[in-house]
């Protein structure tokens, strides 16, 4: 019986960054071996073992065997006679294809140091093609190393294009795409993932709604970038400048949705698009069964971007009907959310990265002033039921209005 450690953990020793997880494989042994050494099982499809004292993943040797589309049709094997490079053969990338052993020399059978020096994305073998989530994966990696240089091997493209064609996506449930968006939403360049689903198809299947904003025109004088997939791309990247939040960055690739459905006798312009990227936000968030938390920022960010946008010209009123909707006073963290996601807009427009967003601190002091109504006096004034709301709505409209006069803007 002999311990590798496998994957992520060798792949990033070598390119010198932060080991996050420790994953290893076991050969020659069998389940009771690991058993008999105190090692507690986890997972139903093969045999997987959390080691006695750190908790880390110790895996049996497997092969596997496609019996069905979709990443759950597979038998796998995994029995003593089972050998680390049969075991390394069935990953994704040859740079996930390496072990270590426990005096540090790396077991490198697929060519993965090399790849690496070479800054490429390639699959271990055909086997690539037999499970999809692969193809959101490789993608995922992609945004993760782009800041290093990689990019996806030419073979491996047409490969993922060929497993498209043949409805291998098709088979993928939400929660596992959902999954890997999410992962991928967290990477330094969550926009290559999009290229990279794009690139090969898969966008068209997984995210209609992204796919159709690219090729749809915008006017010049406000988007010198033109392309509204173009631009989706560019307020991505400005979100991941300016927050971690992957709830802010969905908000990102989300907000716009609606411009893909103009009808083409209106463009270049987009009147009303707020209203069914909202609709569309809501469709795909149903689709791929996204928590609540994601779906509410960005559907309120799809409804009101151009509202915040427009801060210098709104009546009290109105900003007040904007806080009220995104329910800013019970929810103030996630209008904080909101402000960074519009702020991404602003600077995704090619020559507009640097440029200010005053309309976002405008909002803050509007929000900080309406904040300071005192609810109990309302109460304390006698007034009841119905009065309280009024009043309470009339004294926050007033505090928003001197905060207006004192900034010089609002339509009042």
């Amino acid at each position: 019986m002999q311990y590798w450690l496998v994957g992520g953990a060798v792949r990033d020793r070598l390119l010198g960054l932060p080991v996050q997880d420790r994953d290893w494989v076991v050969t020659g042994a069998t389940p009771d071996d690991l058993l008999d050494q105190g090692f507690k099982p986890v997972g139903s499809d093969f045999p997987v073992f959390l080691h006695p004292q750190t908790g880390e993943e110790y895996a049996l040797a497997r092969t596997e065997r496609k019996t069905a589309k979709g990443y759950h049709g597979f038998q796998f094997y995994a029995a003593p006679d089972v050998s680390l490079e049969d075991d390394l053969a069935r990953r994704d990338l040859t740079i996930n294809a390496m072990a270590q052993d426990d005096t540090g020399a790396v077991i490198d059978p697929y060519g993965g140091q090399a790849d690496l020096q070479q800054k490429i994305l390639r699959h271990v073998s055909p086997a690539f093609n037999e499970d999809p989530v692969r193809i959101l994966r490789i993608a995922r990696f992609a945004a993760r190393f782009a800041g290093l240089g990689f990019d996806v091997a030419a073979e491996t493209q047409q490969l993922m294009r060929d497993m498209v064609a043949a409805g291998e996506v098709d088979a993928l449930v939400p929660e596992r795409v959902w999954q890997e968006t999410v992962r991928a939403l967290g990477e330094p360049a969550p926009e290559r993932f999009i290229e990279v689903l794009r690139d090969c198809g898969a966008l068209r299947v997984l995210f209609p709604e992204v796919e159709r904003l690219f090729g749809v025109p915008q006017p010049a004088q406000h988007h010198p970038e033109i392309d509204c997939g173009i631009h989706t791309l560019l307020v991505l990247q400005q979100a991941v400048k300016l927050s971690e939040a992957p709830e802010v960055r969905f908000a990102a690739l989300c907000h716009d949705l609606g411009k893909g459905l103009t009808p083409a006798e209106i463009l270049p312009s987009h009147y009303g698009h707020e209203a069914v990227s909202k609709t569309l936000t809501t469709a795909l968030c149903e689709r791929l069964k996204v928590p609540v938390r994601f779906r509410d920022l960005a559907e309120h960010v799809a409804a009101y971007h151009g509202y915040i946008h427009k801060a210098r010209e709104l009546r009290a009123a109105t900003v007040l009907k904007v806080l009220e909707a995104t329910d800013a006073f019970r929810k103030p963290a996630r209008f904080e959310q909101l402000l960074l996601a519009c702020e991404a807009d602003a600077r995704g427009r090619a020559g507009f990265e640097a440029r200010a967003y005053p309309q976002a601190d405008w909002f803050r002091q509007m929000l900080a002033a309406s904040q300071q109504v005192d609810v109990q006096a309302v109460i304390a004034a006698g007034f009841q039921g119905e009065q309280i709301r009024t009043q309470l709505h009339q004294r926050r409209a007033e505090a928003i209005r001197q905060i207006q006069q004192h900034l010089d803007i609002g339509g009042n």
